[in-house]
């Protein structure tokens, strides 16, 4: 009775592995993608751009097993307080990197549409900036959920606000160049799409954080999440400009 026990509890185990690697696994596609899309944008690249397009199908395929395996675990093994977080964060974790995945596709989109425009310099070196920021958060909060590491995670959940408040300069900015010259609307519009992506893979960042805190401890967040996108609230006049 006590062999087969045993073989239950590891036969359990590695199904979690498995369930962790997948996620790893996942985790790696979507850093890749978004990685590849700036890199895209950056170098007005179209090539890149495509093959980054079809790689977020593999992130896809990826979040459909993670749940096909975690509603067998849950229906065949019961599992209850750490178990059962566990596999529940596996869950939440799947489709943030999924939404990831899909902003990093817009993002390359963006750069297929402005591959024969003339970008501005400074424009693209705070988008860069703002990439750079937004994947190193990625990174650091998936390293997070492997180590089990709730401290980790709750770095990374107080940093979305340095990404928020790039994402503002950023937004203004861009309706500066817009307003001074027509011309510039159509560009200026996709690298704002561009940079409201890369914000929301901040925000996805930020919740897998919240689900790591909740796996290691049993408990959400209590204080308030930090927010700092005010380009709701911002005014906006645009005056056409002689040409």
């Amino acid at each position: 009775m006590e062999q087969q026990h045993e073989h239950i509890v590891r036969s359990y185990e590695e199904e979690l592995s498995l369930l962790n690697n997948k996620i790893a696994k996942m985790g790696g596609l979507a850093e890749q993608v978004l990685g590849q899309s700036f890199e895209a944008l950056e170098r007005r690249d179209p090539e890149l751009a495509a093959a980054t397009i079809n790689e977020d199908e593999e992130i896809d395929e990826l979040q459909r097993e993670i749940e096909e395996q975690a509603v067998v675990m849950i229906a065949r093994r019961q599992p209850m307080a750490y178990d059962l977080r566990q596999i529940m964060a596996a869950l939440r974790i799947s489709t943030d990197l999924e939404r990831i995945g899909d902003l990093g596709k817009n993002i390359a989109k963006r750069a297929v549409a402005v591959v024969s425009e003339q970008q501005p310099k400074q424009l693209m070196l705070g988008l860069k900036h703002m990439g750079e920021l937004s994947l190193g958060q990625l990174k650091e909060v998936l390293d997070a959920f492997i180590e089990r590491d709730a401290d980790r995670a709750l770095a990374v959940w107080y940093k979305d606000e340095e990404i928020d408040a790039m994402y503002n300069s950023l937004f203004r900015e861009l309706l500066t160049y817009m307003m001074e010259d027509p011309r510039n609307i159509g560009l200026c519009t996709h690298l704002l799409f561009g940079a409201k992506n890369i914000e929301r893979v901040g925000d996805h960042a930020t919740n897998i954080a919240e689900t790591v805190f909740y796996l290691v401890h049993g408990r959400a967040i209590t204080d308030q999440r930090p927010k700092g996108d005010t380009t709701a609230s911002t005014p906006v006049s645009l005056k056409r400009t002689a040409v």
